[in-house]
């Protein structure tokens, strides 16, 4: 089987440094324009997790090979074990029933950019089982989707119609999520934005050089 690195994933809004600041722009990056304009049907919009990108490869009806990223992740190994432990854990949970194939998701947890989950030990979660499934936000479709409604979306104070981070409010915790992932369910073409991409953020941003893939 030919293992695949998950792909960097760019902003449906053209970003240039204003300010200093690596931002978007009200202008739509060529060829995402399906974010904006495809139905419910095609596109979903899901909460972006922040942690590590992982894989799994299963062959046979068992977990064969964990990879972080390009780089492989042996079951005993040192540096790395919250990653299998992470995969133990969505194991347990049934999250790894899956058909053979590899499949992406985000570890999350204890040793991840600072916990904001405030989890215990570690979890995996598939992008395109448990996230589709659960960290969707089903009002993406019943509002006007252009630059300065996402803004006040991603900007307003959860309790005043903000975004929430799903991931959380399945807690009872409400709190803000770093972003959210579009998905093309018929073409499988993906794109992210997060919320310190725009001008009006307070706060630590990604570095303007990183590349940052899909959490």
């Amino acid at each position: 089987m030919k293992i695949a690195d998950f792909p960097k994933l760019e902003s449906p809004f053209v970003r240039k440094i204003i300010d200093g600041n690596y931002v978007v722009t009200p202008e739509i990056t060529e060829g995402y324009e399906w974010v904006f304009t495809s139905g419910e049907d095609e596109v979903i919009c899901t909460e972006k997790l922040d942690g590590t990108d992982v894989s799994i490869v299963i062959e046979g009806g068992r977990i064969t090979r964990i990879f972080n990223r390009t780089t492989e992740i042996p079951f005993f190994n040192k540096g790395k074990s919250f990653i299998i432990q992470a995969i133990l854990a969505s194991y347990d949970r049934d999250y790894c029933d899956l058909t053979d194939g590899q499949y992406f998701g985000e570890v999350i947890g204890v040793k991840l950019g600072g916990n904001p989950y405030k989890i215990e030990g570690h979890l995996w979660l598939p992008f395109n089982t448990y996230c589709r499934d659960h960290l969707a936000y089903k009002s993406w479709h019943k509002y006007p989707k252009a630059y300065e409604n996402i803004s006040k979306w991603f900007s307003q104070p959860i309790s005043e119609g903000g975004i929430f981070s799903l991931f959380m409010r399945r807690r009872g915790i409400e709190q803000k999520p770093e972003g959210v992932v579009f998905h093309n369910i018929k073409t499988g073409q993906m794109a992210k934005l997060r919320l310190d991409q725009f001008d009006w953020f307070k706060g630590k941003r990604h570095k303007q050089n990183e590349e940052v893939h899909l959490l």
